[in-house]
Parts: structure tokens; C-alpha cells; sequence
């Protein structure tokens, strides 16, 4: 009894020791730093914790924090409009991924056995290249004098190049290429394992095929359409690459701010208050739809 209980609690304590040491510590470090005030120094902030000074150390510390930095960032309209622009960026980009991805995994779904994993292969090639490399292909064909323009211009549809990149058009193409995939698996997962028997008891009950899809086969499909969306909302929420490199600097977003204050300003307490205010942002939603998910089983 003692080793199969000693057994379970490593085999729970090994991730959770990881989630300890790679998110947990990582956010009290950034929320130390969120509390602290910027200075010309290395690190480029105070306080600092210095353990060596033991508890007195540990008070003149805990001291000296304040809030200082979130006051800012929640008065500051260019921080404030940045959070709005990534969310509508992130809410853009799953719709377009769930209305373009939803029928691939379906397909998938309905492939032969024999197909479905090359289908899945195929989807999986795309991870197979550097992240930074494919968004740099896209500014290739994207360009005024890329493949698409000189397509187009080739079949007659149009007569002088047309500005597609630096534009929002190319964001979200961007990120809707980049991260499609992550909509599409969980959704395949969990139309894979949906019990056919069910939508064939509806259609012998004389259910059309459309009608059996949105009464049968989409509601069961709900869990791997709410993990998709969250897989490709949160990333994309904080993306970096994607708008600096296919978008412009006139549309903010909170990842390009980051960058900016982290990296040109030099400024590590308001960084790490604005990385707060995005965690916040992006764990509310995950709380409320568990909690919602808890209410619904009672």
C-alpha cells in the first residue's frame, strides 16, 4: 500500500514540480519585477532581493514595492488600446481558423482509415520549418513585386502591383496560415471519437444531413472547438513576429509593446506589469469557461 501511494504521488509530482518550475516561479519573478521601479543599473530595476542580508534583507524589499507601474499601464490609453487590438487580432484570427479548419478536420474525420494518417502528415508538415522562416516566405509573396502580384498581373486581373503586405490583410493571413493547425487536431480528436451509431439513429428518424449535422454532430464537437480556440487565442493574443513582420507600426499590439519596453526603453517593471495585465487577460476566460464547464455536468 505505502509504494503504490508513494508511486502516485511521484507520478503527480513530477508535473506539477514542472509547472512549478517553469510558470509559477517564472511569474512571481515577473511580478516581483512588475513591482519594482526601473533604474540605470543591471539589472535595470530596484528593488532587488538580496537573500544574503537574510530577513531584514527580505523586509527592506518587500518594503519598498509598489503599484506604481499598473497604475500606468491601466491610465495609459496607448497600453490600453494595445490590449484591444491583440484581443480583436486573437478573436479575428479564431474565427477565420475555426470557419476554414472545422471542415478540413470534419473531412479528416470521414476519410478512410487508410488516409487519415497521411491527412494528418500533411497538416503536420508545416511544423517541420522555422516558424520565422515560413512568416518570411509570406513577405516574398506578399510583396509588390512577389509571386501573387506578378500572378495576377501575369493572368490580367490586374495592372499595376497591389500593396498587400504591411497591411492588416496580411496579419491576419499570417496568423490564420500559422496557426490553423492548432484548430484543426483538436476538433479531428473529438469528431473522431464521436459515435456514428447517433447520427444514424437521427437521419432513420428522418433528420435531413444538415439537420443532423447542427443538432447531432456539432454539439457533441463543442469540446474540441472550445480547446481550438483557446489553443490558437491565447498565442496569438501576445504574437510578436506576425504583425511586425507582415503588418505595420500605425496598429499597436501588446506583443510589439512589449518588445519595445522591454528592449528599447530598457523599462523591465512596466514590461512586466503589462505581462501581468495580459496573463490576467487571458487566464480569466480559461477560469470562467471551467467554471462554467463544472456547472453544466451538476
Amino acid at each position: 500500500m505505502s509504494k503504490l501511494f508513494y508511486n502516485r504521488w511521484v507520478l503527480i509530482g513530477i508535473p506539477y514540480g514542472w509547472l512549478l518550475l517553469f510558470f509559477i516561479a517564472p511569474l512571481f519573478i515577473i511580478l516581483g519585477i512588475s513591482l519594482s521601479d526601473p533604474a540605470f543599473s543591471i539589472p535595470p530595476y530596484t528593488p532587488i532581493l538580496e537573500v544574503q542580508r537574510g530577513l531584514e534583507g527580505v523586509w527592506q524589499y518587500l518594503s519598498e514595492l509598489d503599484v506604481e507601474n499598473f497604475i500606468t499601464v491601466f491610465q495609459d490609453r496607448v497600453y490600453f488600446a494595445s490590449y484591444l487590438n491583440s484581443l480583436e487580432m486573437a478573436a479575428i484570427t479564431v474565427f477565420w481558423c475555426l470557419i476554414i479548419g472545422f471542415p478540413i478536420a470534419y473531412g479528416m474525420s470521414c476519410a478512410p482509415a487508410s488516409w487519415k494518417p497521411k491527412l494528418i502528415m500533411a497538416i503536420n508538415l508545416t511544423f517541420w520549418c522555422s516558424f520565422l522562416i515560413r512568416i518570411y516566405a509570406w513577405m516574398v509573396l506578399l510583396s509588390k513585386e512577389g509571386v501573387i502580384n506578378h500572378l495576377l498581373i501575369a493572368l490580367g486581373v490586374i495592372d499595376t502591383p497591389l500593396t498587400i503586405l504591411n497591411t492588416n490583410f496580411a496579419v491576419y493571413l499570417g496568423l490564420v496560415y500559422a496557426y490553423l493547425p492548432l484548430m484543426i487536431f483538436p476538433v479531428f480528436a473529438t469528431l473522431e471519437k464521436l459515435d456514428n451509431s447517433v447520427y444514424e439513429a437521427a437521419r432513420d428518424l428522418g433528420c435531413s444531413h444538415t439537420k443532423a449535422f447542427y443538432f447531432i454532430t456539432l454539439p457533441l464537437s463543442l469540446p474540441g472547438i472550445l480547446a481550438g480556440c483557446f489553443l490558437v487565442f491565447i498565442p496569438v493574443t501576445g504574437e510578436f513576429i506576425v504583425p511586425s513582420l507582415l503588418g505595420n507600426s500605425s496598429t499597436p499590439v501588446i506583443g510589439r509593446v512589449l518588445w519595445t519596453e522591454f528592449f528599447t526603453n530598457g523599462d523591465w517593471p512596466i514590461a512586466a506589469a503589462i505581462s501581468i495585465f495580459l496573463m490576467m487577460f487571458l487566464v480569466v476566460p480559461i477560469i470562467l469557461s471551467q467554471v462554467f464547464k463544472k456547472d453544466k455536468e451538476a
